[in-house]
């Protein structure tokens, strides 16, 4: 991603977004989130290459701007909370994809951020199903949403995705930790029992 009309398409792809040059000045190209307005990605042109601001939560901040020169601290915008990229070709595009959208989550508090924010709450020892992530997420109906955005947490670390099972205790696809047995392996080392790829929810389940 080298151009400005590469991440102004990203940045519309997402639910109720909208382009604005707030600025009369062409070179501000903004994308905002419908109804509250905010802004999650400013594109510009700088010292010849385009430049993209985007929000940051503090625990990513830092490692972007230390894995890639062309991430910097936000230029024009509070250091602590926003970053720039430097679209020069260095940094792989699904990074910058990445960032994109973990500002758009950071500015609209997405349902993808309240479901990671959920399943946060879950204890070591416990497992919890995607219909009650769903429902603590604010809305039961969203189960499928979960699993989505479980397939492509951002933050493994700090984002317990393995402790979430169907509605039977049956553990995910084993594609979606890393390889065969992942999930059971993690699961385990929390001191749940895993049989025949089935978690007793009876005995582990996270109590409301």
């Amino acid at each position: 991603m080298t151009t400005r009309e590469e991440a102004l398409e990203y940045g519309l792809s997402f639910p109720d977004t909208y382009q604005e040059a707030p600025f009369h000045d062409q070179n501000w190209q903004l994308v905002r989130v419908k109804g509250c307005k905010k802004a999650f990605l400013w594109t510009y042109e700088r010292d010849g290459y385009i430049n993209l601001n985007v929000k940051v939560s503090p625990e990513w901040r830092d490692l972007w701007r230390s894995t890639y020169s062309s991430v910097i601290a936000g230029w024009h915008q509070n250091k602590e909370h926003w970053n720039t990229i430097i679209l020069d070709g260095t940094v792989p595009d699904e990074d910058i994809r990445r960032m994109i959208a973990e500002s758009y989550d950071l500015v609209s508090y997405s349902p993808t951020k309240r479901i990671y924010e959920a399943v946060k709450k879950i204890p070591r020892g416990q497992v919890a199903t995607y219909g009650q992530i769903a429902e603590l997420a604010g809305d039961r109906k969203m189960a499928r949403a979960v699993g989505n955005a479980l397939h492509k947490n951002p933050d493994p670390l700090h984002i317990p995705c393995y402790r979430v099972v169907n509605s039977k205790g049956e553990l995910a696809g084993e594609f979606a930790f890393g390889g065969a047995g992942k999930q059971a392996a993690l699961l385990m080392a929390d001191g749940i029992e895993v049989v025949n790829g089935r978690v007793d929810l009876k005995k582990y389940g996270m109590k409301f």
